[in-house]
């Protein structure tokens, strides 16, 4: 496994939850190309197959752009041929029962090589960038499948990233993205490319960091725009025709039951994600 050492002449682009949908990933490559970033300085919080209906395909984009990649719950089960996603949502409801049509579409579909590929990601990448040390996870520090969103008590994050002992932790898994100052460090969330942040829209999201003029670093938020409706007819065409494909459409999740109060409450609302200006530990916040 190559380390994660990106350079500070670039920014380090990240994103979450490809999806198995293959325009978005196509739309995310041809992104840091044109933003100049190399594959060095690029990193994926996992999730890369789920929903969508292209997942060899995506898995196979991923690859062979050469980024970094930290296993997400969805690489774990497949790499592993287990018997449903390991998402963490609660037995028996709307995303419980929608995941098992998606997972064994996705099983039957990825090869071996795919599958043991997965299974030897790393579950955390650890790197230091513009001074500042980071460690991505894809959901908790200690639990892959755990969902933590910006509403979420600071407690919680604030004991996660002082047993990582780092300035920065990038989470996954959520599906929304968010950043948050702490005490003494950072929880930043890019949100994922493969499917709508439950606010309405159609772009997904993905995350800048840059190492500004001065020795300031800023995490910023930004909007990926591609083609929905390849993916929509992937999915049509392939018969998994889920409600899924109406979220892609909408930018409204089919179920918000794994949503806190504070995110179910703000559906369809459009995101304003200021970017944020990071700083090192040692210097008071």
């Amino acid at each position: 496994m190559t380390e994660f050492t990106p350079d500070t002449a670039h920014p380090v682009l990240i994103f979450g939850g490809p999806y198995s949908n293959l325009a978005a990933v196509r739309a995310m490559r041809e992104t840091g190309s044109r933003l100049n970033i190399p594959s060095g300085n690029i990193l994926c919080t996992g999730d890369i197959v789920a929903y969508c209906a292209s997942p060899q395909e995506t898995t196979d984009i991923i690859c062979d752009w050469g980024i970094s990649v930290v296993q997400g719950n969805c690489e774990e089960s497949l790499g592993n041929d287990a018997s449903d996603c390991g998402c963490g949502f609660d037995e028996g409801s709307a995303c419980d029962l929608l995941s098992t049509g998606w997972f064994n579409f996705a099983q039957t579909r990825i090869s071996k090589d795919s599958k043991r590929w997965m299974a030897q990601l790393p579950a955390n990448v650890s790197f230091t960038y513009a001074g500042l040390t980071m460690r991505a996870i894809h959901g908790g520090l200690n639990s892959i499948n755990q969902f933590i969103f910006a509403s979420d008590g600071k407690q919680l994050k604030e004991a996660q990233l002082a047993e990582a002992g780092v300035d920065v932790i990038i989470g996954g898994h959520c599906g929304i993205p968010f950043g948050q100052q702490l005490t003494k460090g950072f929880w930043l969330n890019a949100g994922v490319i493969g499917m709508p942040a439950n606010d309405g829209r159609q772009d997904t999201w993905y995350m800048l960091i840059t190492a500004e003029p001065e020795g300031q670093v800023t995490a910023s938020w930004h909007q990926l725009t591609y083609d929905v409706s390849h993916t929509v007819s992937a999915m049509q065409n392939s018969g998994l025709n889920t409600p899924y494909v109406k979220a892609l459409q909408s930018g409204y999740w089919p179920s918000v039951d794994i949503l806190p109060e504070a995110e179910a409450g703000i559906s369809g609302q459009p995101l304003k994600l200021k970017p944020l200006s990071l700083k090192p530990l040692n210097m008071e916040l």
